[in-house]
């Protein structure tokens, strides 16, 4: 079956009404290793490693330099003050290649948190991060806690909210420790 861009926008609007992410809180979040990039530089993430120092909140985005994505990006780069001040991680997955992350993390998240590439989109499937139909990530914000489970799941379309969302979440862990 061929897209046609009319059908596409069809099934991106359709996938652009609010859902709840799949893994709910509680739920054990599965673990992952990715190849990542903050400004430019690559590196190996491990959440494993990141739940150590606190909560990791991971985000699922559709595709980087998009306008959604980037918007998306621009704030929590803007808010990453506020999660370090709360011992909290930030990282961005899609399934974009590691060149193109690497040109994203320096300009839209101003090399402020790292983006990681799941081009062979495991991690997304494993939170349960996709669009249905399509090959890329639903926009989807989780945050960890430190003992490895999911405290907070979120999913929407639009960018705003995720910030403001997974913020509060951070900050209630941060309360209950």
């Amino acid at each position: 079956m061929r897209l046609t861009a009319l059908s596409l926008a069809a099934m991106l609007a359709a996938s652009a009404t609010p859902a709840l992410a799949d893994l709910k809180p509680g739920t054990a979040a599965p673990d992952f290793t990715a190849q990542a990039t903050q400004g430019g530089k690559r590196f190996t993430f491990k959440l494993a490693e990141a739940l150590k120092k606190g909560p990791v909140v991971v985000y699922f985005y559709p595709a980087a330099f998009t306008s959604g994505c980037s918007i998306e990006a621009h704030d929590f780069a803007e808010a990453m003050p506020q999660f370090t001040a709360a011992g909290a991680t930030v990282i961005g997955i899609s399934h974009d290649d590691i060149v193109t992350l690497d040109k994203f993390s320096t300009s839209e998240c101003q090399s402020k948190f790292p983006v990681a590439s799941d081009a062979d989109r495991k991690i997304m499937k494993a939170y349960d991060a996709t669009m249905p139909l399509l090959s890329y990530a639903s926009r989807t914000s989780y945050v960890i806690a430190p003992d490895g489970h999911v405290a907070y799941a979120y999913s929407a379309m639009a960018p705003e909210g995720h910030i403001s969302n997974t913020l509060k979440a951070v900050a209630a862990l941060k309360t209950r420790r």
